[in-house]
């Protein structure tokens, strides 16, 4: 048992979430799921299992950053190797990675995770090197993981990212193909429970 509570706490380490959050007290009123899909088949990973990709796309302070650390904690829970990063800090990485000549060791490694974070899409714009980096990323992950997307953007929005509509169109044409989008919306919990509020 000790084994095994290692073996969780190392996935957790190299999961490398910037705050542990679970599905506990999480609020899932301002959710809208698609067809067929919904928080108990979320919460079994099984789309995991089918490499389906998922983007939680909404305002920001809706919850979807909560929602992604917690998928990856549950993951790690379930013994499943999961990475979370912010789209800019994964493009930080890559291209630290080439400079150093270890692109390909990189690649794999994140390659190694059936489940993939990438955390506000959309939040600071990428240069044509940094998309190219992060196409790459995604192109190999296509029907081999899982990666899950948080963006304030939508689809039509995502050429702005990655400076390239036509790249931009790649990337969705394959998270359309084994993907589902969770829209959130509403209020931002932050400002809800803001300690600033208008007396």
């Amino acid at each position: 048992r000790s084994r095994d509570a290692s073996k969780r706490a190392g996935l957790l380490r190299r999961c490398a979430l910037p705050q542990p959050k679970t599905f506990d007290g999480y609020e899932w009123g301002q959710i809208s799921w698609p067809e067929g899909f919904g928080r108990d088949e979320l919460l079994s990973l099984s789309f995991l299992d089918a490499h389906e990709d998922l983007v939680l796309m909404g305002d920001v302070g809706t919850g979807k950053t909560h929602m992604a650390s917690a998928l990856c904690a549950l993951a790690c829970e379930r013994r499943l190797e999961a990475r979370f990063f912010t789209a800019s800090s994964l493009v930080m990485r890559l291209r630290r990675a080439r400079d150093d000549g270890r692109l390909d060791r990189e690649a794999a490694l994140i390659g190694k995770a059936r489940l993939l974070v990438i955390d506000e899409l959309g939040f600071l714009p990428l240069d044509a090197d940094g998309a190219r980096l992060l196409f790459q990323v995604l192109a190999d992950a296509y029907e081999r993981q899982s990666v899950v997307f948080t963006t304030n953007l939508e689809f039509s929005r995502w050429g702005s990212v990655f400076g390239d509509d036509r790249m931009a169109a790649a990337v969705i044409d394959r998270i359309v193909h084994h993907g589902r989008l969770v829209q959130f919306r509403g209020e931002s919990y932050r400002v809800r429970h803001a300690l600033m509020q208008e007396g």
